[in-house]
């Protein structure tokens, strides 16, 4: 996807300024990512702000926060709230997540987070950036998430399945329980790719489901088509 921008049916990415492209991730959490008619939504690290739209379309009646560090990117996300039919309710925060003031607590958290922290870093700083932990580890996601969170609140994560692994656990000392799993595999019978966590301060019945994207003829499985029906163009 390296076009400047990315069109869906409701609203338009623009994505030439940031660093991270829109990609299979932010739109599977967009659309898997819930919690009991949430009025107050928080996008961890919102990149283009495709989650934030996706969950504002969601989710007529909330309002949403999105929070990213990167200058450029914050400004193009902006940009795309504005042009979007869902500005009133998007608003942008440019600066780091550990400085997110505690005045406000939020229903759903959502984070697409970096998830390198040993990786062989590319020359791109900004790049860098939106894929290493160094700016945001997991500790400091999960404790910061924690006192934002209301008490019936979930946080949404997708991860590939060792890096969920560790963020699980360090979820679990944070009193953060699992009670949504989804596993991602690009077709059947292939080894699971991600990872997407529904997490909650209130523990419950586990039930994993799998999602295939695509069937064994590379065609988009019924089950992904389903999912991305209303957001993506020809679905």
């Amino acid at each position: 996807m390296g076009n400047s921008w990315f069109q869906f049916q409701q609203f338009r990415i623009h994505q030439d300024r940031c660093a991270m492209k829109i990609s299979t991730d932010a739109v599977l959490l967009g659309a898997l990512a819930k919690a009991d008619s949430p009025q107050n939504i928080l996008d961890i690290g919102t990149g283009t702000g495709v989650i934030s739209l996706m969950l504002a379309q969601r989710f007529p009646d909330s309002l949403i926060t999105a929070i990213e560090i990167d200058p450029d990117a914050a400004g193009q996300a902006e940009e795309n709230f504005q042009e979007s039919p869902f500005s009133e309710r998007l608003r942008i925060i440019q600066g780091k997540f550990q400085d997110y003031p505690e005045d406000q607590h939020f229903d759903l958290i959502v984070s697409n987070p970096p998830y390198f922290p040993d990786h062989l870093k590319p020359k791109d700083s900004k790049r860098n950036q939106a894929l290493h932990t160094d700016a945001l580890s997991f500790e400091e996601l999960i404790e910061q998430a924690t006192r934002l969170l209301k008490t019936n609140g979930q946080i949404w994560i997708i991860l590939p399945p060792r890096q969920m692994e560790d963020f699980s656990a360090l979820a679990l000392k944070r009193g953060l329980f699992p009670i949504h799993r989804i596993l991602v595999r690009d077709r059947p019978f292939k080894p699971i790719i991600r990872e997407i966590v529904g997490f909650s301060q209130k523990s419950g019945a586990l039930e994993p489901n799998e999602i295939f994207l695509k069937n064994e003829n590379g065609d988009f499985s019924e089950a992904y088509s389903f999912l991305i029906s209303g957001f993506l163009l020809g679905y």
